[in-house]
């Protein structure tokens, strides 16, 4: 199974949330989670910090991610990791392939002509949203 997360960064006054401009299909255009591919050899959370890292800048010290829950694909073989934090200092972001930007929380994360994921974006918002007090910490 073919492994990959998604972290859902939202600024230190919990208005707006990190997105990425995709570069590659899927999705090529739209604004997604930034994240990545699961190694072999290293643990889940360790992965996620890592792909946070590489693809924005941000590094442990600015951010607490919690694991919030995982999709399972089984007819494409492939589990998404699905991981939120809240930025505990200002940074400065480092785009590593797909541009950044803040979007406003209040966005329709729904509208599949700009964001990937046929709505799943916003379904988890509002789980992040609803364990607001467990997942940002």
């Amino acid at each position: 199974m073919k492994r990959y997360n998604v972290i859902a960064v939202y600024d230190a006054a919990e208005k707006r949330i990190l997105m990425c401009q995709r570069t590659k299909e899927p999705f090529k255009g739209k604004l997604n989670f930034v994240g990545g591919k699961i190694e072999p050899g290293e643990t889940d959370e360790e992965a996620a910090y890592r792909e946070l890292f590489e693809e924005t800048g941000i590094s442990k010290d600015a951010i607490i991610l919690t694991h919030v829950m995982d999709f399972r694909y089984f007819l494409s073989d492939k589990e998404l990791e699905v991981y939120s934090g809240k930025l505990k200092k200002n940074v400065l972001l480092t785009e590593e392939i797909n541009p950044l930007l803040w979007v406003d929380r209040t966005e329709n994360f729904c509208d599949m002509s700009r964001f990937a994921g046929e709505c799943n974006i916003e379904h988890i918002l509002q789980q992040v949203d609803y364990y607001k007090c467990k997942t940002l910490k």
